[in-house]
């Protein structure tokens, strides 16, 4: 693959105007590109594996609190 330090990192997207891609021509848009794979894939991983912060915490089951007016409650005169 052709390198040349002297390429932008960022350039202008075909797509738009305003937006800016990687520019694999430079080693630091090339290795952001592969970072940015890497993070995406293993991500992904997570997700489908429920790992990491994607994991499924087992919690006990709720116990149902019992009813029971307030003291004082139904004792006012009106």
């Amino acid at each position: 693959m052709y390198f040349d330090e002297n390429e932008p990192v960022f350039k202008r997207s075909k797509w738009g105007t305003t937006r800016y891609a990687y520019n694999p021509r430079n080693p630091v848009g090339f290795a952001l590109i592969v970072v940015t794979l890497v993070v995406v894939g293993v991500v992904m991983l997570l997700m489908v594996f429920r790992a990491g912060p994607f994991a499924v915490h087992e919690r006990p089951a709720p116990t149902p609190t019992p009813l029971s007016t307030p003291a004082g409650e139904w004792d006012a005169d009106y």
